[in-house]
């Protein structure tokens, strides 16, 4: 089979096409002819190994796709690793029915980064009706399903930040009501005002450095900011407990693959109510863009210069 594989860590360039045999479903598993490859944000810490989970060389990239079985059931799927190719191997327990009214692109948007998004909203910050949140990069794949989620969720006021005015139009146009520059110098003065000179009660944010440092300034009393990435790979300033109590704040860390060690089936009532709302028009894909499977450089190389805006996928059929 065709597939993209790394063979040592670095930027985009180690992302190279290759014929490798096809992978064999043990038991417990599913062999999913690859339809659609999600690519994410974390796929570009995987490659140059600054994922929080160390992988091993040769690798096969990506850790989602949508296809069909052998049987003839059309699932989206966790594969971990893998998924860059034009099959894969998912653990059964990882891998979902998908309805017949999400397209492909809508079922990939809506796995892993629709599930971050209500994930970051229902348990990292239990958001409460009326509260105000900030959604930073709010035109990325997580952003602009989570600046939807948090209108479906009743947010009271939502403020986007993205680094254009293309961005930031697109943030308004999907629900925010108001959207900040993201290079502003003094952001936690910017976020105040877009908040009508309130302090914000959440802040949902993946880009580190600054940006978080000013972002947990802005935050009101028991506000609550949720890390779930670090794009600009620059740490945040230290934060001494002390500031914390200064007005009562929570910080959550955020990873996905933490999910399935809660009890109970979070990740399927989380899709349940994902398709749902999308099946419904309640919540939009944006689709970011198609590559063929041998463009997947060009798809990291965007994705790293915020080139892009909503979902990325490849096609393992070109």
């Amino acid at each position: 089979m065709r597939a993209i594989q790394i063979t040592e860590f670095g930027g985009p360039e180690v992302l190279v096409p290759a014929e490798l045999p096809d992978p064999v479903a043990g038991p417990g598993h599913l062999l999913v002819e690859v339809a659609r490859a999600g690519v994410n944000y974390a796929d570009t810490h995987q490659a140059e190994n600054s994922y929080l989970r160390e992988p091993r060389l040769p690798l096969v990239p990506g850790g989602e796709v949508v296809g069909t079985t052998g049987d003839g059931r059309r699932v989206v799927a966790l594969v971990g690793t893998g998924g860059y190719a034009e099959r894969a191997v998912a653990p059964v327990p990882l891998a979902w029915d998908v309805p017949a009214a999400i397209d492909d692109v809508t079922a990939l948007g809506l796995l892993v980064q629709g599930a971050s998004a209500w994930l970051l909203l229902r348990r990292s910050v239990h958001l409460a009706p009326g509260e105000s949140v900030v959604v930073h990069a709010a035109a990325g794949g997580v952003g602009t399903l989570a600046v939807q989620l948090a209108r479906a969720f009743g947010a009271g006021r939502i403020i986007a930040t993205a680094s254009s005015p293309q961005k930031r139009a697109l943030a308004l146009e999907l629900g925010a009501d108001a959207a900040v520059d993201a290079a502003e110098p003094e952001l936690r003065d910017a976020l105040v005002e877009a908040n009508g000179g309130r302090r914000v009660d959440v802040v949902l944010e993946m880009t580190g450095g600054s940006v978080t440092d000013q972002s947990l300034r802005a935050l009101a009393p028991f506000g609550r900011l949720a890390f779930y990435g670090m794009a600009s790979r620059r740490e945040p300033e230290p934060v001494p407990p002390a500031a914390l109590l200064a007005h009562s704040a929570t910080i959550a860390g955020m990873w996905l693959p933490h999910v399935f060690q809660l009890p109970g089936d979070v990740m399927g009532t989380a899709l349940d109510e994902l398709f749902g709302l999308a099946s419904t028009g309640l919540l939009r894909v944006v689709a970011g863009g198609e590559y063929g499977l041998t463009e997947a450089r060009r798809a990291h190389e965007d994705l790293r210069a915020r080139r892009t805006t909503g979902k990325l996928v490849l096609d393992p059929s070109r």
